[in-house]
């Protein structure tokens, strides 16, 4: 199995995973419902070592079920972040199929699910420089588990949930690849405006 080039410490895969949501997930209000579990921080990071699927699965085992037994109020979602595995988008496509049949096995499906982030994600029927797929990228790949409970809640408290998927591909064509880049490369609290054409964020 393929592994990443750069073998970057825990702390700055960190330091690049939160500048990653403060900047694009939050910044550019891609999930709505982020700001609100990172303001009261209540997101888990972790960083795994694995390099491989065998490992991946184990390291998810451990999380998802930790998640499932923990307090929503400490620990609402969990970003398990992969610096040393799945380079290829394929290869990380693939390995979610593995995933979500663990999240079966282990009788979470209803209660938890899985999303993904990678630094090449790539929709189907895109290129794989179109600007869309920059909505999923992530420095790193990334499973991000989350509570279905959590998920409904937050989908009633936002009405127009079932729209966030087309508003975010129109937020990215707006920005273009350099207007990512250059809001990318600002500190996460550099900036309280978001770019041209992207939608604010709400308040908590």
């Amino acid at each position: 199995m393929s592994t990443l080039t750069a073998l970057p410490a825990a702390d700055e895969v960190l330091a690049a995973t939160r500048h990653w949501l403060v900047r694009a997930v939050i910044g550019l209000n891609l999930c709505p419902f982020a700001k609100g579990v990172h303001t009261k921080q209540q997101i888990r990071y972790v960083v795994s070592e694995a390099n491989e699927l065998e490992g991946m699965l184990t390291v998810l085992e451990a999380e998802l079920t930790a998640l499932a037994e923990a307090d929503p109020e400490r620990i609402d979602t969990t970003l398990l972040i992969f610096p040393h595995a799945f380079a290829d988008f394929l290869e990380f496509n693939d390995a979610l199929f593995f995933a979500e049949r663990l999240l079966g096995q282990l009788r979470l499906d209803g209660e938890l699910q899985i999303a993904s982030f990678h630094p090449h994600y790539q929709f189907e029927g895109t290129e794989p420089e179109d600007i869309e797929n920059y909505t999923n990228r992530a420095p790193y790949p990334i499973l991000h588990l989350l509570r279905e409970a959590s998920v409904a809640r937050s989908a009633e408290a936002f009405p127009d949930a079932a729209d966030i998927y087309e508003r975010n591909q129109e937020t990215m064509r707006r920005l273009g690849h350099e207007g990512w880049r250059r809001w990318m490369d600002e500190p996460a609290g550099a900036a309280a405006a978001t770019p041209s054409g992207a939608p604010k964020a709400p308040a908590d």
